[in-house]
């Protein structure tokens, strides 16, 4: 995976961002406009008030085309992170890409003395939750809810960064 270029978040690409997760949502999983809205508030979030360099976002880039995003940023306490925004389009889904973004994000965390790493996802997403999984994330809850114009199973997993 040499060719592909692990990038800061620059101008342009909240806007990719929020249109890739605008479609991607509605076409893969049925989500509404109102998903495009809460991913557009965490990007304004995070650019308006971001925390550099403990908080970051990477855009992974292959030559000229974007192909996904993870972000790490302050959690809910001083000791622990939470990861946002992670995303792969269709087209660079298996190819470890997915893997390499999420061991970014861990060495970052880790590297910024936080001692656990959480996140919020949804049970349909099957292949990130496998990911996490592989990377010790434990699921530490998981409630049925009606977001985004549809029914899921909203979930939250945690893993501890100091072993």
């Amino acid at each position: 995976m040499a060719e592909i270029e692990f990038r800061d978040l620059a101008p342009g690409d909240a806007g990719w961002l929020i249109e890739q997760h605008a479609t991607l949502y509605a076409t893969e999983e049925g989500f509404d406009a109102s998903f495009e809205a809460l991913v557009a508030r965490i990007l304004a979030d995070f650019i308006d008030h971001r925390r550099a360099p403990v908080e970051r976002g990477w855009i992974a880039w292959d030559g000229k085309t974007r192909l996904g995003s993870i972000f790490c940023v302050k959690g809910p306490d001083p000791d622990t992170a939470k990861l946002r925004l992670f995303l792969l389009v269709p087209g660079a889904r298996g190819r470890g890409l997915g893997q390499k973004l999420l061991s970014l994000c861990l060495d970052h965390a880790r590297a910024q003395g936080f001692k656990r790493m959480t996140l919020w996802t949804h049970e349909s997403h099957r292949a990130a939750c496998a990911l996490y999984e592989k990377a010790d994330f434990t699921c530490v809850s998981s409630r049925p809810v009606h977001s985004f114009g549809v029914d899921l199973v909203e979930q939250e997993w945690t893993r501890d960064l100091t072993a």
